[in-house]
């Protein structure tokens, strides 16, 4: 049986080609996935923080217990425990705008700037009439 192969020079040259190739297509992959990261951690520039709270009768100063503590225009939320205590974790920084929310008291929405040092807020419902 004869193997039909071409000369050294034919094999050289298609050699050369995909080896080429090869590269071309890594160097590309590689230019790619740096323009990925870098997209990444530009938008992943704001700190993330655990907020934290408690939510209180207006008039009695006594505790709530079950109050939907939500972070509007998310879906992170919580609820109060038998302190009236909340937390509410992986809450981006910056302007931070807090919806209470309890059956027989009215709704109370409450902005402020979040950041490192303020992180804790303290929530006071009026009972409904």
């Amino acid at each position: 049986m004869k193997v039909l192969i071409g000369d050294n020079k034919q094999i050289n040259t298609v050699m050369k080609k995909v080896i080429f190739a090869l590269l071309v297509a890594f160097a590309t992959t590689s230019a790619f996935a740096e323009k990925t990261d870098s997209k990444a951690d530009s938008k992943s520039e704001a700190i993330v923080l655990s907020l934290s709270g408690n939510v209180i009768d207006e008039v009695s100063g006594e505790a709530l217990v079950g109050v939907e503590v939500k972070v509007d225009g998310s879906d992170q939320k919580a609820y109060t425990d038998f302190d009236g205590h909340f937390v509410i974790d992986n809450v981006k920084s910056g302007d931070c705008k807090l919806v209470a929310s309890y059956t027989s008291y009215n709704k109370n929405e409450k902005t402020f700037k979040m950041n490192a040092k303020n992180n804790q807020v303290k929530i006071e419902l009026q009972a409904s009439k």
